[in-house]
């Protein structure tokens, strides 16, 4: 058997490995737009290009004859890689471009929420005009500001958090509009976590929740990121969480599933990422995306037991509903290792190295390999992940491979530990009132 990767991020080496692991031994191929060693070691070939360059991508799929395809990040499914892959006949585990319209055009997710009346829509209003955009967020200054395309999870703007006053958000509007539309939300108050679940089209089977953090520095401050890290308890919930929000968010995620079919014809495939704000009227959606988060994937493909290639074989062929998906009932920490000055101003080109270990499993993501040495770029470079009985004991694993890394870098050292996960807890239990735990 033979399958396509496409991406070269740490999510696109879990991937990779995953399908590694597979019983069927496949043979890897990979489309990257840097040189992955993670993902270079496990390729039976690869080609470095734009993930976004669909025929490039199309003729290399089929010059090798791949029997199957995974699209790992967003861009390219915006430029409709999966439909042409599938027109070309390799069955592909991404939605087509209209079902990933989900992520990529935030204004029409929230209008397409509103239409299907879809459980966990928050206020909102999508603006084409400054004027009118300045005067609503006047109405209501506890709100978000989103440009309503792709931004790498950079582009979000929370009034009191990163804005401060009218003028400034006025500003950011302006910023916005030479581009783009821009959506304006109510800001949820609660704990954000991801739900993803593999979807074939009808039936979901959902993954254990994770916890992303964004903010690039300890104690969940300075600028948002694409992720500096997260992690997963020993079942499909974390610390904070009532089993009813679990089932509510996969709820949400089923209808949403159910009423793209409905309303454009397409069935959804892949996995749908559901980011969700646990709140004290339930589960909100904060956005979809329409694949692996990242780091999530790092976490959950780490503990995955079923084999990758049954999944991805059910997912194009509708079956889903007759497997069940399992994953190590043990918890994971995910932590970055990103470029010293990241986010503002990483330094790039500085050589990077870690000494790998079987205590800890390392994805490597944004960095060039040139003559058998590792360096950084712009983004992300490597991520470390533990895997233990408790989320405790799986953080002091991470720390462990964080330890072996030597070069000038950041990362964030508070992700799992026991004081953040208890500030969440405590958070929760003073939203839900009287309906904590």
């Amino acid at each position: 058997m033979k399958v396509l990767v496409v991406g070269s991020g740490g999510r696109e080496h879990a991937i990779a490995e995953a399908f590694a692991r597979s019983r069927y031994n496949p043979k890897i191929y990979a489309v990257m737009s840097n040189v992955n060693p993670g993902i270079r070691r496990l390729a039976t070939d690869y080609l470095i290009e734009k993930e976004t360059n669909v025929p490039a991508v199309v003729e290399f799929a089929e010059h090798h004859n791949v029997d199957l395809a995974v699209v790992g990040p967003e861009a390219p499914l915006s430029a409709g890689l999966a439909d042409e892959l599938e027109t070309n006949g390799i069955p592909t585990v991404a939605p087509v471009k209209d079902a990933a319209r989900l992520e990529f055009d935030k204004a029409w997710t929230r209008e397409f929420m509103a239409r299907n009346k879809i459980k966990g829509t928050p206020r909102f209003k999508v603006y084409r005009d400054y004027d009118d955009a300045c005067r609503y967020i006047g109405e209501f200054p506890d709100s978000v500001i989103k440009p309503a395309g792709l931004t790498g999870g950079k582009g979000v703007k929370v009034m009191g958090e990163h804005i401060h006053t009218h003028a400034e958000a006025c500003e950011y509007i302006a910023s916005v509009l030479k581009n783009d539309r821009v959506v304006i939300e109510e800001r949820l108050k609660g704990e954000e976590v991801t739900i993803m679940a593999f979807v074939d089209g009808k039936n979901l089977s959902p993954m254990p929740t994770v916890q992303d953090h964004k903010r690039a520095y300890e104690n969940d401050q300075g600028p948002n990121t694409g992720g500096m890290g997260s992690y997963t308890d020993n079942t499909e919930l974390l610390p904070f969480m009532l089993m009813s929000d679990y089932e509510e968010g996969v709820e949400i995620m089923r209808d949403t599933v159910t009423a793209l079919h409905k309303e454009l014809g397409v069935r959804y495939r892949g996995v749908l990422y559901g980011q969700f704000m646990i709140t004290r009227d339930g589960m909100k959606v904060v956005e979809f995306n329409a694949r692996f988060g990242d780091p999530e994937a790092m976490n959950v493909l780490t503990l995955l037991k079923t084999d990758f290639v049954d999944i991805c074989e059910a997912i194009v062929d509708g079956s889903l509903d007759k497997m069940k998906i399992d994953f190590d009932r043990s918890a994971s920490v995910c932590k970055y290792v990103v470029p010293e000055g990241y986010p503002e101003s990483p330094v790039k080109n500085a050589p990077l190295a870690i000494d790998e270990k079987p205590e800890f499993k390392v994805y490597y993501a944004s960095v060039n390999e040139k003559d058998g040495k590792v360096y950084t770029t712009s983004s992300r470079s490597l991520a470390v992940v533990g895997v233990a009985d408790t989320i405790a004991n799986a953080e002091v694993l991470s720390e462990m491979g964080l330890a072996s890394v030597h070069g000038k870098f950041h990362c964030r050292h508070d992700i799992g530990k026991e004081q953040l996960i208890r500030k969440r807890i405590e958070h929760m239990e003073a939203i839900r009132g009287d309906r904590a735990f």
